[in-house]
């Protein structure tokens, strides 16, 4: 089966990536990077926002669903384009180059090294509930993690994919131990969940409060897509993939839903003041005076496991924006040795490390969060596209009941993006132009800038599948 690949001579002769990674792993990958902290955080404010257990078990269903439609789109991308990059490789097969280098030119300078930054530097936050930091030492603590995790990366993707699947399934199960001790030891009340479908008073208007807890809900699901940047290292990608997406966004689903029905079992929605108050009250319910600390270690396990997705998954991007000739050369390397895109990793690494010296991460996520979330709809239209012009492998799986799944997921998206704009437009318009702002750099790569890939970074080159 051969498909058109892009990149340089030289990089074609380079070792690479071999596909070591079965369905667990794939399946570790989407259900570590989505359940993070936000699993105890989000939970609350969606409630105060809802004040009504029916309400907030609806967002998290039909989220949930519109996930999973997400998913099996998604699921069809991937199983035609096997490749590393994911979203970037999906655009470029739909829209060509140019926006897929802008979403890698977004991804590599901001989003990945932020959304890295802010997950190290909330375990580091957490890890001080345990053991007390100076604010040196927390950031000390945030690049430790960053850089193990990148180390293990470098060394090898059949260890670190171990690691994430090992401490995917410890959240996993200390998350199942949570929601059984809850219910098992009866220290709640039924009765608050009654009454079950009214709104209580001081909660939001309904139909602005269902559009907050919409909006809180998706980016709880946010990540299960990233699993496709690794595709060129998984085995049988095309059966592989869509099964890991679906079976993730499933278990993800499930799992929203019995944390935050223990959490209402064990503080009445008139007790929530805050996130971090309620998962304390419910951390004093279930373990007294250590509720704190028990629950702090839960977080770092989770963040922990969701940071080992982002670091294992992000560098694929940028290796696959040199392998087009859109980055350095350096970065389109294998290496020989490990196997693995060491440059790309070592860029994700420093970046994400200078962002948590600076301090200067949280704001600069919020500014692209818009324009991520027009890529990712981009990308999932781009199905029509794929299918409109038969491009790509012959899948092993098609999004069942097409195009349905697919109209679905589009309308969550745009009903979010419609939210998002409205509510913070010119943090929507700052990132869509900072964005666009990449077209020089993307000119400069494409007419042969330095330590290019290519003598002229367009044509394409007819090799076989890169497996």
């Amino acid at each position: 089966m051969n498909t058109p690949a892009r990149g340089s001579a030289n990089s074609l002769i380079s070792a690479t990536p071999r596909r070591q990674l079965g369905l667990a792993s794939a399946i570790a990958a989407v259900a570590g990077e989505t359940i993070a902290v936000g699993i105890f955080l989000t939970p609350a404010g969606m409630a105060k926002s809802l004040g009504s257990p029916f309400y907030l078990l609806l967002i998290w269903v039909v989220v949930g669903i519109l996930t999973v439609c997400g998913a099996l789109t998604y699921g069809e991308l991937a199983a035609r384009f096997p490749r590393d990059g994911g979203v970037y490789v999906f655009l470029e097969e739909s829209y060509g180059r140019g926006t897929a280098f802008l979403y890698g030119w977004m991804c590599l300078l901001v989003l990945d090294p932020g959304l890295t930054a802010a997950l190290a530097v909330g375990l580091a936050s957490y890890f001080g509930y345990v053991v007390p930091l100076s604010s040196i030492g927390a950031k000390l603590v945030a690049i430790a993690v960053i850089w193990l995790l990148c180390v293990l990366n470098v060394l090898s993707i059949r260890v670190s994919a171990g690691v994430l699947r090992w401490s995917t399934w410890l959240k996993l199960g200390l998350l199942a131990v949570l929601v059984v001790w809850g219910f098992s030891l009866r220290v709640g009340s039924w009765s608050n969940f009654v009454p079950f479908v009214d709104q209580r008073p001081g909660s939001l208007p309904l139909l602005p409060a269902l559009g907050a807890a919409m909006v809180g809900a998706f980016f709880s699901f946010g990540g299960w897509w990233d699993v496709s940047k690794i595709s060129g290292e998984i085995r049988d990608p095309g059966r592989t993939l869509p099964r890991a997406m679906l079976f993730g966004t499933l278990a993800v689903t499930t799992v929203y839903i019995l944390v935050s029905a223990v959490f209402l079992y064990l503080v009445p929605l008139a007790g929530v003041t805050s996130n971090e108050t309620f998962v304390a009250q419910a951390g004093s319910v279930l373990f007294g005076s250590l509720g704190g600390k028990v629950f702090a270690a839960i977080v770092i396990v989770c963040v922990f496991s969701s940071l080992a997705a982002l670091i294992m998954s992000a560098p694929r991007v940028y290796y696959a924006m040199a392998q087009d000739g859109l980055f350095f050369k350096r970065v389109s390397k294998i290496s020989p040795r490990f196997g693995t895109p060491v440059s790309a990793i070592l860029i994700q690494g420093t970046i994400s490390s200078l962002l948590v010296a600076v301090s200067s991460f949280q704001k600069i996520i919020e500014y692209f969060i818009f324009v991520a979330v027009v890529f990712l709809a981009m990308a999932g239209a781009g199905l029509f596209l794929a299918r409109r012009k038969n491009s790509g492998a012959d899948p092993a799986f098609r999004t069942p009941l097409y195009p349905l799944p697919v109209v679905i997921f589009l309308l969550l998206i745009l009903t979010l993006l419609v939210l998002l704009a409205g509510h913070s437009p010119l943090e929507a318009g700052l990132g869509g132009a900072v964005v666009l702002a990449g077209i020089p750099a993307y000119l400069l790569f494409r007419s042969g800038g330095p330590m290019r890939n290519h003598h002229d970074g367009v044509a394409s080159t007819q090799i076989p599948e890169r497996a």
